[in-house]
């Protein structure tokens, strides 16, 4: 790098390929401190020298070019610093993007996603969103609607059910329109026990009435369970409610669905309260209710004010 009287310009190639053999022999030193910053100066000797595919290769790639480099990911996973690997690999995705490979920019999201779900679900749920979105640009769509399902489950599993609603909805609409009718009534099951666990019967029953619409649904066995379900829900009757969830269509959906059908429980428990005088009621017999009902005129006889 240095410079002199006939070496006007640093040889930032050759200085890539040194720095690149010492994060080699650092790494194998167990010295990932100095592995890292070596691996840091390689990517800044790319960087001057324009050499862009070097530098996302270095970042995010699990194989290198040339031989002697080493992703610097895989220094900052051995030194527990995922996040800081992740932030590098959402770097190297936006230089993919730049330089017109957004098909490669989007499996960079996709592998950070992976590497920081058990860590940080949060920022594995963005990564797989803004996966979900470039493929989507690409009109790749199957792969598109995997990040999503990705991005969805783990918001499930999270508890945040507003997001996974709206992520939900936003499959299903791209199964809609790629003709994948049958993922459609799953993915309408998925909505209806994210709305019941959030409270929200309307948007829950909103939700099977506009899946009439598509193909096959109504009539089919998952319009039938969930109208079955939803009428359980509105009756608060919980026995009904638990038989429905525990048929093999919401049993196999994927885990965190299926969880969801199992710990869903209908508002106030789920008993229906009987008057504290009907088994007396039922005793006297018919006489007894007739007079009890003749009081309860009599009681509202002057009007309800």
């Amino acid at each position: 790098l240095k410079t002199g009287f006939l070496k006007w310009k640093p040889d930032y190639d050759s200085a890539a390929t040194e720095y690149g053999k010492a994060a080699v022999a650092f790494k194998n030193a167990k010295q990932f401190d100095q592995a890292r910053e070596a691996c840091l100066r390689e990517a800044e000797a790319h960087e001057n020298n324009k050499a862009y595919l070097f530098i996302v290769t270095l970042f995010s790639k699990k194989l290198t070019i040339p031989d002697s480099n080493i992703p610097l990911t895989v220094v900052l996973q051995e030194m527990q610093r995922l996040p800081e690997a992740v932030q590098l690999i959402e770097k190297a995705s936006m230089m993919y993007l730049e330089n017109g490979t957004p098909d490669t920019a989007a499996i960079a999201l996709e592998r950070a996603g992976k590497l920081i779900e058990n860590v940080s679900p949060e920022k594995a749920v963005q990564l797989y969103q803004q996966a979900a979105s470039v493929f989507e640009n690409e009109e790749r769509l199957r792969q598109a609607l995997e990040m999503l399902g990705k991005a969805s489950r783990l918001l499930v599993r999270g508890r945040r059910l507003d997001e996974a609603a709206l992520s939900l909805q936003k499959e299903k609409s791209i199964y809609k329109e790629i003709e994948n009718y049958p993922t459609c009534y799953k993915k309408t099951i998925a909505q209806v026990l994210v709305h019941l666990h959030r409270n929200d019967y309307v948007a829950a029953e909103r939700c099977v009435r506009e899946s009439y619409s598509i193909p096959g649904f109504n009539g089919s066995e998952d319009c039938a369970a969930l109208e079955q379900l939803l009428e359980g829900y509105d009756q608060q009757d919980q026995d009904q409610v638990s038989e429905v969830c525990n048929l093999p269509l919401f049993k196999y959906m994927d885990n965190d669905y299926a969880k969801l059908g199992l710990t869903l429980v209908v508002p106030g428990g789920g008993i229906k309260k009987k008057s504290p005088n009907a088994a007396q009621d039922k005793a006297r017999g018919p006489a007894a209710v007739g007079s009890r009902a003749d009081e309860e005129e009599d009681e509202y006889s002057g009007g309800l004010c």
